[in-house]
């Protein structure tokens, strides 16, 4: 396994936050191979003896949870909120890092794992995977309407990557669509359809990566497979891919439309 830094370590194992770990450091409560830590130090958690206060440091394996969370329920829980959030409703075992956070008002999968640098490259736009959406939008979008989504739009100054946007079913005077994309601005579904005058009646995201949300019913969870978690370990091996830079993208789209 490749060498990484002390801090990412020590939060891997559930001893805090990087910051809470940097102080453990800071602290000379941490030693790798006998020698006193420091910051900026490296080391490989299957070979180094890594210790806390003399106490060996040990990386769970990979496990995490696939939830329906159903609207009303936060993504994250707020100091004060009545309201419940995800944590409520799965196993209580910690660490566990949200990956794919939805808004109050949506639904649907949510992943929490307790590899936090795994979290984080499942979130990040930057390593590109795909999040599917069932999208119940007001109205019966028009051809030039959904091509104009697919294109991407301006959002805060910036256009919007390329989505996938595909009608599944009309419904009344109302339009099942289904969307996917790889990147998640703030509420961007939501925003996006509003622009387009097609405002959103309901969310339900049904995929992240490769992990779907299946028979799943609100408030049910369940296990991620071990097929499912070997997929996920795969992620952290690759590389980002190479971003265009911001400007010369906002040109070419500018020109475009």
């Amino acid at each position: 396994m490749p060498q990484e830094r002390l801090q990412k370590i020590l939060a891997r194992a559930g001893l805090g936050s990087r910051r809470e770990c940097e102080e453990m450091i800071r602290q000379g409560r941490v030693t790798v191979n006998g020698i006193p830590a420091h910051l900026g130090m490296r080391a490989d958690p299957e070979r180094d003896d890594i210790r806390v206060d003399g106490r060996p440091v040990k990386i769970p394996p990979l496990m995490g949870f696939a939830l329906y969370k159903p609207r009303g329920v936060l993504s994250d829980p707020m100091p004060g909120s009545s309201s419940p959030s995800v944590y409520d409703l799965v196993p209580s075992v910690r660490p566990l890092y949200v990956v794919g956070r939805l808004d109050a008002r949506s639904e649907g999968l949510i992943l929490l794992i307790n590899d936090g640098e795994l979290a984080h490259r499942l979130t990040h736009p930057r390593y590109e995977h795909p999040k599917v959406y069932h999208v119940l939008v007001e109205g019966r979008p028009e051809t030039e309407t959904l091509e104009r989504w697919r294109r991407g739009i301006f959002l805060d100054g910036r256009r919007t990557r390329p989505a996938k946007v595909r009608v599944i079913r009309y419904e009344g005077a109302h339009t099942w669509l289904e969307v996917e994309m790889r990147e998640g601005k703030k509420r961007q579904i939501r925003r996006i359809a509003a622009r387009l005058g097609h405002p959103v009646r309901r969310l339900i995201r049904i995929r992240i990566g490769s992990v779907t949300l299946g028979r799943l019913k609100p408030g049910q969870w369940r296990p991620l497979t071990e097929q499912e978690l070997r997929q996920l370990r795969s992620l952290k091996a690759e590389k980002s891919p190479r971003s265009r830079p911001r400007r010369a993208e906002q040109r070419s789209a500018a020109q475009k439309g």
